[in-house]
């Protein structure tokens, strides 16, 4: 249980310290939130639980798969915002773009021999 608390802190202050940069310096607000921290953090836990390089290969590779349906969102959000969409609306139709482009992963991928 108090692994599980260490890692929801860690998770929480990665979180906090991104919201706060990016009110003085967005860029590099991007740049922190850019980095796979996350990834590595997750990858170092889920190593630690289960030493297995097998697994740990299937899941960092399906990991970058599942990067790319989620990178038309950055594109999407500032375009409409900058076209004077509501924030709140902006947001959720990058996230609905993203899920619906990870539907479309998860569906055509194995056909091209994508493990996921």
């Amino acid at each position: 249980m108090l692994s599980l608390i260490a890692k929801a802190l860690l998770s929480g202050a990665l979180i906090v310290a991104i919201a706060e940069i990016g009110k003085r310096q967005p860029a590099l607000a991007a740049l922190v939130a850019s980095l796979p921290l996350v990834s590595v953090l997750g990858m170092m836990l889920l190593w630690y639980s289960r030493p297995d390089a097998e697994n740990m290969a299937r899941h960092a590779e399906a990991t970058f798969w599942y990067v790319l349906p989620s990178l038309p969102m950055f594109l999407l959000i500032p375009a409409l915002l900058r076209q004077g969409v509501n924030f709140w609306v902006a947001l959720l139709a990058g996230c609905a773009l993203t899920v619906a482009l990870y539907l479309a992963m998860t569906a055509i991928g194995p056909r091209f021999g994508l493990r996921l």
